[in-house]
């Protein structure tokens, strides 16, 4: 089985992106009618996926996908708590949604309601209903939800414990995965999104989180940003900063992705983390959708890079499988209560 443990709804209908035009336009001008979540048919969520992430899905050869709202509309800093709590709703809801429709192809991951400012504990409640409620198997977590200001507390702070805590509790892990950027300096995908990553990483290693979570897990997506680039960096601070060396202190805790869209790019990820670390992923339809000139084939297109590394059949197994069942034990049980 291949599980691609990084996909997103990007394609939702129309619809779904029309109320949240409407809801924040109402935000910002009181004058204007409250928005209304439209009704949105299974048939058009059909066609939403079946065109799109599904078709690939099957002709790039996977199984199954763990799908969560779209990250860039996230949008954390915009509104307020409660605004952000009735889209993060609305857009679990939807997931839950195409889930049902496609139960062997989807499983759901959710968004939180953050808000700047807002402890993260308010969005426990959301988290137990995605996962309780809708059967869910983790959560995105956004280190920075002022939309690329960074003006909030390290993750290692423990204003994020009450979180944590609750992770740990229903065993689930967290993508760390930063929404939309506000901020000019940083495009939100080419630069916010692997600034986050590769700063989340940081924290980790200044902190001693794991110390008092040692059962926590993240996902660090994007192939870990520029950390494995900078491995030796990353190993010479962990000593500077007298901490224990990076695969006790951080890498029993933390996982990447194969989102990395070319060959060598991959070559150097596998070459320098651990394989029990790296989960496959291709955040298809997400941030780079294009057909590279130099190969002929779909940027994202993840697996063709990974099949290219010639992995033993038991590092294959880990990569494509293996290691997300390990790291979403939801998913796990999911799939062995069917018999897979």
């Amino acid at each position: 089985m291949i599980i691609d443990c990084h996909g997103h709804y990007t394609t939702a209908p129309a619809g779904h992106d029309a109320f949240r035009k409407a809801q924040v336009a109402h935000f910002n001008d009181r004058s204007l009618p409250a928005a209304v979540y439209p009704t949105i048919s299974d048939d058009e969520l059909r066609e939403s996926v079946e065109a799109n992430q599904l078709r690939l899905l099957r002709e790039r050869g996977a199984d199954m996908t763990i799908f969560s709202p779209r990250a860039s509309t996230m949008a954390h800093h915009i509104g307020d708590e409660q605004v952000s709590a009735e889209w993060t709703r609305r857009c679990n809801d939807l997931i839950a949604r195409v889930v049902q429709l496609y139960p062997d192809q989807f499983i759901g991951v959710c968004q939180l309601p953050q808000s700047p400012g807002v402890p993260i504990a308010h969005s426990v409640a959301e988290l137990e209903r995605c996962v309780n409620e809708l059967g869910f198997v983790g959560c995105n977590l956004n280190p920075d939800p002022s939309g690329g200001h960074w003006d909030g507390l390290p993750l290692t702070d423990r204003s994020w414990y009450p979180f944590f805590e609750k992770m740990v509790e229903l065993d689930v892990p967290a993508m760390v995965h930063v929404s939309g950027s506000c901020n000019a300096n940083f495009h939100a995908t080419g630069a916010h999104y692997l600034n986050a990553d590769t700063t989340a990483f940081m924290q980790f290693l200044q902190g001693d989180l794991f110390r008092d979570f040692p059962e926590l897990r993240f996902i660090i997506p994007h192939g870990g940003g520029a950390v494995p680039y900078h491995w030796g960096r990353f190993r010479g601070l962990a000593d500077m900063l007298g901490k224990p060396p990076l695969a006790e202190h951080v890498m029993k805790n933390v996982y990447f992705d194969t989102c990395v869209y070319h060959q060598p790019g991959i070559d150097l990820l596998f070459e320098v983390i651990d394989i029990d670390n790296i989960l496959f992923g291709s955040e298809m339809v997400g941030a780079v959708r294009g057909i590279d000139p130099q190969t002929g084939h779909f940027f994202d297109d993840t697996r063709r890079y990974v099949d290219a590394l010639g992995l033993s059949e038991g590092d294959r197994h880990k990569v494509f499988e293996g290691n997300a069942r390990r790291v979403y034990p939801r998913l796990d049980a999911q799939l062995k209560a069917r018999g897979l």
